[in-house]
């Protein structure tokens, strides 16, 4: 499996790509071509291009929940290119209206809007096999007692608070162990991991790329990096939605490497 960073928050010094507070990441995995994630604007696209990656080849887009850090660019990529016939995988909370401090935070568009152009919506409330080796986790139980349970925000369809029933993430079971992909892990990264587990004959992960939702230093932060000593062996990739502070922490215990836009890796 190849990996590629679309959009994060962070660049590269000397690689003049564009930035935002947002994610988006292209896997490639034998045929499939898998877009996870459409950051914030169309500026993924345009990095995209300049990687030379052609974005009208998409065979799948996974939406890794309903934020639209994580959901806005997709409006702007079926602008440019023809989607017919490409799986939309996401859970069904992704369409609801979210709002949070105020602001409308949710998706920019519908299930009918998905529909209207072409995309082929693939349920994610449970786990999806999207290859041999890659799979859509599905909705994440919330186990660890140490990890956020509140509300982020609420459901404007409900108005009930939003626990981010949608936060979801990849996992890919490959030869070296599994690799994980996440978005923001408002599910708990930590859940997100034994859920991996849960699915698979493995008894650790061997690496993780994406938001891991650590913004504070304490207790919570502490209990999670006592986790991934535990259940990690390979190196880490948190960015988009973890602080400075967070990083540092993580890296006295653990291998971190930085993220960035034009990141790319072989997972094997």
């Amino acid at each position: 499996m190849k990996l590629t960073v679309l959009m994060d928050n962070n660049t590269y010094i000397d690689q003049y790509y564009l930035g935002e507070p947002a994610l988006s990441i292209y896997i490639e995995d034998g045929e499939e071509n898998i877009l996870f994630d459409t950051g914030y604007s169309e500026a993924f696209i345009s990095n995209a291009e300049k990687m030379q990656i052609d974005l009208g080849k998409l065979t799948y887009i996974v939406l890794s929940h309903g934020h639209n850090d994580h959901t806005r660019g997709l409006p702007f990529l079926w602008e440019r290119y023809n989607l017919d016939g490409v799986k939309l995988v996401a859970h069904p909370s992704v369409f609801l209206s979210k709002r949070y401090m105020g602001l409308d935070v949710g998706a920019p568009f519908s299930r009918q809007d998905c529909l209207a152009h072409g995309l082929q919506i693939v349920d994610g409330h449970e786990p999806v096999q999207i290859t041999e080796r890659l799979t859509f986790l599905g909705e994440i139980p919330r186990v660890t007692v140490f990890e956020s349970k509140a509300p982020v925000g609420e459901c404007v369809d409900t108005g009930k608070g939003d626990f981010l029933l949608d936060d979801s993430a990849l996992s890919y079971e490959g030869r070296e162990g599994l690799f994980l992909v996440t978005g923001c892990s408002h599910s708990g990264i930590c859940n997100i991991v034994l859920q991996a587990l849960e699915m698979s004959e493995q008894e650790k992960i061997n690496g993780i790329i994406g938001g891991f939702h650590l913004l504070k230093t304490d207790q919570q932060l502490t209990e999670t990096i006592r986790f991934l000593e535990k259940h990690t062996t390979g190196m880490l990739f948190p960015c988009h939605c973890v602080s400075l502070s967070a990083k540092l922490e993580i890296m006295k215990a653990l291998p971190v490497t930085e993220v960035g836009v034009g990141l790319q890796m072989e997972v094997r």
